[in-house]
């Protein structure tokens, strides 16, 4: 179903929470968007978006649902955060070319322990009528019995139906394997949203874009066992101006948990976005006001350097906190401004084999997750993009113990300090 023109004319939103979703870029599709703001219209609306714990750290990918979740609580709604602990033992596979591997229950336990983390910076949890809750689905699919299961839930969803999602034709079209425990899926998650709405009077559902089916199957669950009115959103699957996936580097995925990815390169990911994109991200990424953010459109330059830089501190003072970010600021301005081995930098450590035998700068460019490959490494190499402590590399060299410490650059704005 596709979204409806709500941001102009007569059909402009009524609700403050369904006007600062569609402003800000949060919403992709809806399945009734006049009924979901007259909803917000009429009173508090719990709404939910779902998280499995396949890592022990969330990352940037799914930072997009999380600030969604934290401007429906601004505007005066509460979030419901579902922890997948028992949909985690199966993995979703929507738009996937291949299982998910699976996981022990201590793994997911202590997954669940690490994303926990990023919930409590970004969302205010506690009893009051609009502040946020975690449950775990594992509260009542692991009590869940077969046959019951097949009764009460089964009956209600055609296998042709469910044949038909696009994230279920693509693996099969493809000729990928789809296992019937991967096909159980998309009903737990509606089973997930019919229990929710039993629990706790939850109207919404929100999810990335490849959730869609999924999302319509609860909806659908809901009307035909309790007949009940409930919605959902969609938000966008975001790309880079460029076309790259939002949150993927050459380094991998952005974590946001520090132990995963420092609050210094968290805060470059953010400083290097391309400049189309700098707009985008502040109203998606940050709490800044529209009126602020749409000034911000004007920067060229130098201007929009600056920018970008208020961009990073205002994300990773939500992720991190606000000493992290000032932290990171004041690192990057030393490590650019100064030309030296900046406290606080990402430290790459050889050990005292390397250290003797010494290892190739192509390799340490690798493993400093400043290139994805050799080739890459070797390019930027005789492009004149690699500095050791300040000063232009043309070719590839050793690297051993009697060099260091050193601080491996890759252009202007990478760094990485190697002992």
């Amino acid at each position: 179903m596709a979204l409806p023109d709500l941001s102009t004319g007569h059909s402009e939103p009524c609700s403050a929470a369904l006007k600062t979703l569609i402003e800000r870029g949060y919403v992709n599709q809806g399945t009734d968007l006049p009924g979901v703001d007259a909803a917000f219209e009429a009173g508090i609306v719990p709404a939910y978006a779902g998280f499995d714990a396949t890592a022990d750290s969330l990352h940037v990918g799914h930072l997009l649902l999380i600030m969604a979740l934290r401007h429906l609580q601004q505007t005066g709604h509460k979030p419901i955060v579902l922890i997948g602990g028992g949909t985690t033992r199966i993995g979703d596979p929507s738009f996937r070319s291949e299982a998910r591997p699976m996981l022990t229950d201590e793994r997911i336990a202590a997954n669940i322990e690490g994303i926990r983390k990023v919930f409590d910076r970004l969302l205010v949890f506690g009893d009051g009528p609009t502040d946020a809750v975690m449950v775990n689905n594992a509260d009542w699919l692991d009590s869940i019995r077969w046959i019951d299961m097949l009764r009460d839930v089964g009956r209600h969803f055609s296998v042709n139906r469910m044949l038909s999602f696009d994230s279920v034709k693509s693996r099969l079209e493809k000729q990928e394997n789809l296992s019937f425990l991967e096909f159980n899926y998309m009903i737990l998650q509606a089973f997930d949203f019919l229990e929710l709405s039993r629990r706790t009077g939850c109207r919404l559902q929100m999810g990335g874009a490849d959730q869609w089916g999924n999302i319509i199957n609860g909806i659908d669950l809901i009307r035909r066992t309790d007949g009940k009115e409930v919605f959902g959103v969609t938000t966008p699957l975001l790309t880079t101006s460029s076309g790259v996936k939002m949150g993927k580097t050459a380094a991998g995925a952005v974590w946001l948990n520090e132990d995963r990815l420092s609050p210094y390169d968290y805060w470059q990911f953010w400083r290097n976005t391309e400049d189309a994109d700098v707009v985008r991200f502040l109203k998606l990424f940050t709490d800044l006001p529209m009126d602020e953010i749409e000034r911000f459109g004007q920067a060229e330059g130098t201007e929009l350097n600056a920018v970008k830089e208020r961009l990073a501190n205002e994300a990773t003072a939500l992720a991190h906190g606000t000493n992290a970010a000032k932290q990171a600021e004041a690192t990057a301005s030393q490590a650019f401004g100064q030309g030296e081995a900046a406290e606080g930098l990402p430290t790459l450590h050889l050990n005292d084999a390397e250290g003797l035998a010494g290892v190739a700068l192509v390799d340490l460019l690798v493993r400093a997750g400043l290139t994805s490959s050799k080739g890459e490494a070797r390019r930027a190499i005789s492009g004149r993009g690699v500095r050791i402590n300040g000063n232009v590399v043309e070719i590839d060299t050793m690297i051993s113990s009697q060099d260091l410490p050193i601080r491996l650059s890759l252009g202007r704005k990478r760094h990485t300090v190697v002992k």
